[in-house]
């Protein structure tokens, strides 16, 4: 005798940060690349490519703060005062109002996450300091 067995179907509501999450497309930037993974209130996750030789703007932000972890290659990171090198599987914390920079000193691509937290987001929220590209 063979004994059936009912399936049931529930439904998974996902809280509002991720089941409104967005993706974009990569944007090419003068030093390299990124890609926004996901975003949701209060945080965004990118990709961030860096040439070899190149590096970002000298720069702040007043509305969020930023985590970035080395997947590989070398980064150069200035936070502040600080300098450091980090590689493969290490990982930095950038505060808001805090002046930073990346930089690949390598000869291969530099690959990391970065997760930026904040009310506001936006590549606007961007003072440049100084920027090897004469970007404003």
């Amino acid at each position: 005798m063979v004994k059936s067995k009912e399936v049931s179907q529930a439904t998974i509501s996902l809280p509002q940060s991720i089941s409104s999450s967005t993706v974009s497309a990569t944007e090419i930037r003068p030093w390299g690349s990124f890609t926004t993974l996901e975003e949701g209130r209060g945080y965004k996750i990118k990709r961030i490519e860096v040439n070899p030789g190149h590096r970002l703007s000298l720069q702040m932000h007043h509305h969020r703060s930023e985590h970035w972890i080395v997947v590989s290659g070398t980064a150069k990171v200035v936070c502040g005062e600080v300098e450091k090198i980090l590689s493969s599987n290490q990982s930095t914390y950038v505060p808001q109002c805090t002046a930073h920079r990346l930089e690949n000193p390598g000869v291969i691509k530099l690959v990391l996450i970065e997760v930026q937290n904040g009310e506001y987001l936006g590549e606007d929220d961007i003072i440049r300091f100084q920027d090897d590209y004469a970007r404003a």
